[in-house]
């Protein structure tokens, strides 16, 4: 089984200025990271390597130092067998099932940020997974991010994990 952190819109250095604790707390025991972007500095990215490796895709708010630690605009990977595919921007909420399978159509799960809102949905067979953000919750009750346990290429549990 693979256990894997997902996490969004840290926004350092005006929401993450080190890694928040509870945010700590929660990669353990982790094996692998993704971030949806909007990183804004790497050295975020840094601080989540010495938990795992790093799998990441450039937001709106990175820049020329986030793209050259490694993240393209979008990226397709394979977790255990499960494939995975990331952005950060899915677009308007309306049509956002459609849009994603048409975009990434081999992929078992799609991980995006941008909006800060927390979203885990299923649709003919790809589930879409926005962390919300741990540091600029926005409207949210609490900042987010999220575990999603994998074993042999299917979901076993996703979860969104407050974490302020």
């Amino acid at each position: 089984m693979l256990r894997v952190a997902v996490i969004s819109d840290t926004h350092a250095p005006r929401f993450w200025k080190a890694m928040p604790a509870a945010v700590a707390e929660q990669l353990g025991d982790i094996d692998a990271i993704l971030h949806a972007g909007d990183v804004c500095l790497p050295s975020v990215l840094d601080e989540l390597a010495a938990y795992a490796p790093v799998h990441v895709v450039r937001g709106n708010n990175d820049g020329a130092d986030v793209a050259a630690w490694g993240a393209p605009e979008t990226l397709e990977l394979d977790l255990d067998g499960l494939r995975v595919a990331m952005i950060h921007d899915s677009g308007a909420k309306v049509g956002r099932t459609g849009r994603m399978r048409r975009r990434f159509p081999d992929a078992g799960l799609v991980v995006f940020g941008h909006s800060h809102i927390p979203w885990d949905t299923e649709a003919d067979g790809q589930r879409l997974f926005n962390p919300g953000s741990p540091t600029d919750k926005r409207r949210q009750p609490h900042g987010t991010m999220g575990r999603i346990l994998i074993d042999a290429g299917a979901i076993i549990s996703a979860e969104i994990r407050p974490v302020t």
